[in-house]
């Protein structure tokens, strides 16, 4: 593993909650990343679920460096490049495309691939990954599921996404094996939209208060 991803893997584990982000315009991400400062969260997976991903990350890599920022949804070799020349420090995809993490790897881009079943663990383990993400971590099974899914592979870290609230944040953070979780409850499109960056940190310190419960 190399350093970078060493630190992001270290980062990720002492923030122990990931905000997944969507933002329709990259004038929201610094009252944003402030907002989750102020809750406890320095940590942040921008997805490229909007054009102005890439420009967020860049804003946020520049003017708040004390903030870990990541690209998520990352869907192809394009965004990849995209996510690398914003700045971002890592990248989270939703499945598990080996061109794309190829292509993380070849440009030292640490990566999180999406992973639901053993196929894909192995898959990530033979890139020679330490770290997946659980996704979608509800649907496929949660707990339970990755309990089970865990015990072939004591080596292998995740970080869970989808589904994942307060309600059931801890049950997930209980787990050893389990790096962060990860959620688009910390920062609706709704809150960043209406300009609630009170209630997203209200919401981030909550987060912080039930992952210290479980730490």
């Amino acid at each position: 593993m190399t350093d970078a991803a060493s630190n992001v893997l270290a980062r990720l584990g002492e923030a122990r909650v990931l905000p997944v982000v969507e933002l329709d315009g990259s004038e929201a991400a610094l009252p944003l990343a402030r907002a989750l400062l102020a809750g406890g969260l320095p940590v942040a997976e921008i997805t490229f679920r909007s054009a102005a991903a890439a420009e967020s990350i860049r804003v946020l890599r520049e003017r708040v460096p004390e903030m870990l920022v990541g690209a998520g949804t990352v869907l192809g070799i394009e965004q990849v490049d995209l996510a690398v020349r914003a700045g971002s420090q890592f990248a989270v995809t939703p499945g598990f495309n080996p061109a794309v993490v190829e292509a993380c790897l070849e440009r030292g881009l640490p990566i999180l691939p999406g992973v639901n079943n053993p196929t894909g663990v192995e898959q990530a383990m033979g890139f020679g990954l330490e770290a997946v993400k659980f996704f979608p971590a509800e649907a496929s099974g949660g707990v339970p599921f990755l309990k089970a899914l865990s015990g072939p592979y004591p080596s292998i870290r995740f970080l869970p996404t989808g589904g994942i609230g307060p309600t059931n944040l801890g049950n997930y953070l209980a787990l050893p094996y389990v790096l962060a979780c990860g959620g688009s409850w910390l920062v609706s499109p709704a809150l960043v939209r209406a300009s609630r960056f009170d209630e997203i940190t209200r919401l981030a310190g909550e987060a912080v208060a039930l992952a210290a419960r479980k730490t």
